[in-house]
């Protein structure tokens, strides 16, 4: 298989195409994990999960057992989860609180900081156990970027800092935007849910609004704003010129104007109070960062792809992070967590989880219409006589939000790593002007 064929792209001629093997090939899916997903940054949780000395949240990350634990020291440590004696978990419960633990197999105890404080029968070792040598293994690569955990099984891998680059100007725009009232904060559960589908084509739909409109045709009833589908300029004009961005290193972002941010524009079924509450907010913001900076915060819904597999949606109905794993190549898992500030209004915060349950929560209009898109998509594959998929839409203009430039700049960055090398170059899509001084 030669992998630099699985993608074609002549930028003279304007088109861009994705064999269909990288949706269905087994082999494919083996060197992903390989060269991709064991060699990117990996987001594990927020510091919030953990608020407390011995609090604990459990995860699978790159198919590896792992849990991240708050130390008696106040450090949140991520740890392999398997005991060093014969290889059982030693974290057995999703979440909790716990000052130590005790591997059920054979006893052997670990503390919160990953020490191996108690080995039973410790003479039977013959003085020659070294519990200082036999703590819990942590992976090569730990670290956290305001609050957001992750790690790296590439022990060469550049920093996290780096390897976030220009993706953290906003990534800065929607935590800032709480700061105000307490920072940001994971609420108790989590959906999780299958999709028959490549994991990829998650990634690709969450920064695509060219699929809104045919797509979600019952939720823009529900809103009363049913549009015709082949009126998309129009649309594009009403929606205030929304905009793709490649932000290197395979991040990309969908950035639209937030519709119930401003007094003007209302969220549909928000009482006056929340609509006075929310822009009482927006004028704080634009007050402490500035007119720029703080209309973006207020104004803009942020739809981010941290490359290769995190989706961070900071829009009018709310915080949401996304984050889907390859299971099969025509099989992905999802996990997805609501943020909300710490001491945002009841009422506030009730209407913006009405908002998000009602679009993207696992039984709302627009999860299960873009599960139906993916799995429809997946199963299309089968016809493997259509050999290319295509992504060229917006080649040759500014970007929108519903053309395809967030597609091509993820599959460069997957085609570079996926024959193991460190990245894509650069091919002319524009950067993301970075927001007026943080103030």
């Amino acid at each position: 298989m030669d992998l630099s064929e699985l993608i074609q792209e002549d930028a003279s001629g304007g088109t861009f195409r994705i064999h269909r093997s990288t949706m269905t090939s087994d082999e494919i899916m083996g060197l992903e994990k390989a060269r991709i997903i064991d060699r990117c940054w990996l987001y594990v949780g927020h510091e919030s999960e953990v608020p407390e000395a011995g609090d604990f949240r459990r995860r699978i990350v790159a198919d590896r057992p792992l849990f991240m634990v708050r130390g008696e020291d106040g450090k949140i440590r991520v740890f392999l989860n398997t005991c060093r004696h014969r290889g059982a978990l030693v974290c057995r419960q999703d979440e909790g609180n716990s000052r130590a633990f005790m591997c059920f197999y054979h006893g052997w105890v670990y503390n919160d900081r990953g020490e191996l404080t108690g080995v039973p029968d410790l003479e039977g070792y013959a003085g020659c156990l070294d519990q200082s040598e036999l703590g819990l293994m942590e992976p090569p690569l730990v670290d956290s970027y305001r609050g957001l955990y992750f790690v790296n099984f590439d022990p060469h891998a550049p920093s996290l800092v780096d390897f976030i680059g220009d993706a953290r100007e906003l990534i800065d725009l929607s935590l800032d935007s709480a700061e105000m009232l307490g920072g940001w904060e994971v609420i108790r559960g989590s959906a999780r849910f299958n999709i028959r589908a490549n994991w990829k084509l998650l990634l690709e739909n969450s920064v695509d609004n060219y699929h809104y409109r045919p797509i979600h045709q019952s939720y823009l009833d529900f809103r009363g704003e049913r549009r015709s589908v082949g009126n998309t300029q129009a649309s594009f004009e009403e929606r205030g010129h929304p905009r793709g961005v490649a932000l290197g290193n395979g991040h990309v972002a969908m950035l639209s104007p937030a519709r119930g941010r401003t007094i003007a524009n209302p969220a549909p079924r928000w009482s006056p109070e929340v609509t006075e509450e929310v822009n009482r907010i927006r004028g704080a913001l634009i007050e402490r960062y500035g007119e720029a900076r703080g209309a973006e915060m207020a104004d803009v819904s942020r739809f981010l792809i941290l490359f290769p597999n995190v989706c961070i949606h900071d829009t009018q109905s709310g915080f949401k992070i996304r984050q889907c794993w390859p299971v099969e190549p025509g099989l992905m898992s999802v996990n997805q967590w609501e943020l909300v500030p710490r001491q945002e209004r009841e009422d506030v915060r009730a209407a913006r989880m009405e908002g998000s349950v009602t679009f993207q929560g696992p039984g709302g209009f627009g999860t299960p219409d873009d599960i139906e898109g993916l799995e429809s998509c997946q199963a299309g594959f089968a016809a493997k006589e259509v050999e290319w998929s295509d992504a060229s839409r917006g080649m040759r203009r500014d970007a929108r939000d519903d053309d395809e430039l967030t597609s091509r700049a993820f599959w460069r960055q997957w085609i570079a790593m996926i024959q193991f090398k460190p990245g894509a170059e650069r091919v002319g899509d524009p950067r993301y002007p970075l927001a007026a001084g943080k103030g």
